[in-house]
């Protein structure tokens, strides 16, 4: 847990201040952004551990920076928010916030559930497991799986190369990779051809979308491949 990366989404400066000190003093690293696009941009280029975010920030507001966030895979999110209406801590949580606090706050206190919520958030990795929106790989058991939430989990029947792609892919989730850093993680015992790689990603996303997890493979012209957000 020391060393996660929090991203402070909130556009009240000094408020902004006072969470950076209190994180940092439990040795978390921190970054800010003042506004739901900053956030969102930040999300997708720096990928933080757990995201503060306020819910009445400009450009795009906090119920709107979750909804993305959840489109892209499962980063905790716990809302910071004077919104201390039931109604609006309901709309949080039924969202897939992981925790809200209401302002004002005792900075400790934010700290305190940040932590609780990165133990929480952090034991399916240290289990084994690697997620993605609905998608979900076990390493332990050589399991890979589509989860949608109605109709339960849909186990995908992957190759050895195919499981071993979709875990670079869960391992990077919205970074492109090339074929040929492809190749080298996910077949090294083969002489396959770089185009072998198009092969097995096809075969991969053909499994994947059959069990309903419509594009998350998407092929970047000229560069590789990365595992997207879905459609």
């Amino acid at each position: 847990m020391e060393n996660a990366l929090i991203c402070v989404v909130e556009d009240d400066p000094d408020i902004a201040r006072i969470l950076q000190t209190y994180l940092e003093r439990e040795r978390l690293r921190v970054i800010c952004a003042a506004d739901g696009e900053t956030a969102l941009q930040q999300h997708r280029s720096l990928n933080p551990d757990l995201l503060l975010l306020d819910v009445n920030i400009p450009k795009k507001d906090g119920f709107a920076v979750l909804a993305e966030v959840r489109r892209r895979g499962d980063t905790p999110v716990i809302f910071t928010t004077a919104m201390a209406e039931d109604i609006d801590r309901l709309t949080g949580l039924r969202m897939g916030a992981d925790d809200y606090v209401v302002k004002p706050f005792n900075p400790a206190e934010v700290v305190a559930r940040v932590k609780a919520v990165l133990r929480r958030t952090s034991g399916a990795a240290r289990a084994g497991v690697l997620r993605h929106g609905p998608i979900e790989a076990d390493l332990s058991a050589h399991l890979a799986r589509v989860i949608d939430p109605e109709v339960g989990p849909a186990p995908l029947n992957l190759t050895l190369s195919e499981f071993r792609i979709l875990v670079r892919f869960l391992n990077a989730p919205m970074r492109v990779l090339s074929r040929a850093e492809i190749l080298d993680a996910c077949l090294p015992d083969n002489d396959a051809l770089e185009r072998t790689v198009d092969s097995h990603v096809s075969n991969l996303r053909r499994k994947l979308e059959g069990a309903g997890a419509i594009g998350f493979v998407v092929n970047v012209r000229g560069v590789g491949y990365r595992l997207a957000a879905g459609a």
